[in-house]
């Protein structure tokens, strides 16, 4: 009788383990973000279901092109819960992103969701590259109407290879996807990554190292 009380318990905490693996699902019919609380929850406090009203789950403006006019030739319009509140809880968001004609979404990931992607407008070479040792290269050019996805932490990007403008929106599996851009955090961080460290890395002389961190 103990061993299948030990059993039980294992799949029990295992289970567990497994539904809590991502976000956890709500225990109530909605936990509205309240940006006013000072609780300090892995998430955010809910606000008084009393006090909550329409625009908590309402959003405007993805309608509106991103301004594309920097280095990239891109921009991303987020659609988290800091921007829709009712999100909270729920493991959903999107964004819009917006290209320039050979514009860049550079090489990224989202720690805590998968990315689901449809291209609205023009053309659009996306890809992937799985984890270590093999660092596989997965990558296909969109066309309009097309759905991509990316993997959860997996460093992913996509071009705009047509010679107008192109549009994409995402979804993703998390209100607070995180994104966590890769020559930004490499070569922008604060402080400083040390430029030796790098150099060594990257197999490059430490003068390339202080070159890319001026960029950043």
């Amino acid at each position: 009788m103990a061993n299948h009380i030990v059993f039980f318990t294992l799949v029990a905490l295992t289970l567990c383990h497994l539904a809590f693996a991502f976000e956890p699902s709500p225990l109530q019919d909605f936990c509205v973000a309240d940006s006013t609380s000072s609780a300090r929850v892995n998430g955010l406090a809910c606000k008084n279901p009393m006090n909550v009203q329409a625009d908590d789950f309402f959003f405007s403006g993805l309608n509106i092109m991103g301004n594309t006019s920097n280095p990239v030739g891109s921009k991303v319009t987020p659609v988290t819960v800091a921007q829709l509140p009712g999100l909270n809880t729920l493991g959903i968001s999107m964004v819009r992103i917006d290209y320039a004609s050979w514009g860049l979404n550079p090489p990224h990931t989202h720690p805590r969701a998968t990315e689901i992607l449809t291209v609205l407008e023009g053309s659009l070479q996306v890809g992937f590259v799985t984890s270590n040792p093999e660092n596989r290269l997965i990558s296909k050019v969109l066309q309009k109407g097309d759905v991509f996805v990316f993997p959860v932490g997996l460093v992913h990007f996509q071009r705009n290879v047509g010679y107008g403008n192109a549009v994409a929106i995402a979804a993703l599996s998390s209100q607070n996807p995180g994104v966590i851009t890769i020559a930004n955090a490499v070569f922008g961080s604060n402080p400083p990554i040390a430029a030796d460290l790098l150099a060594k890395a990257f197999q490059v002389k430490t003068s390339v190292v202080d070159q890319l961190q001026s960029k950043f």
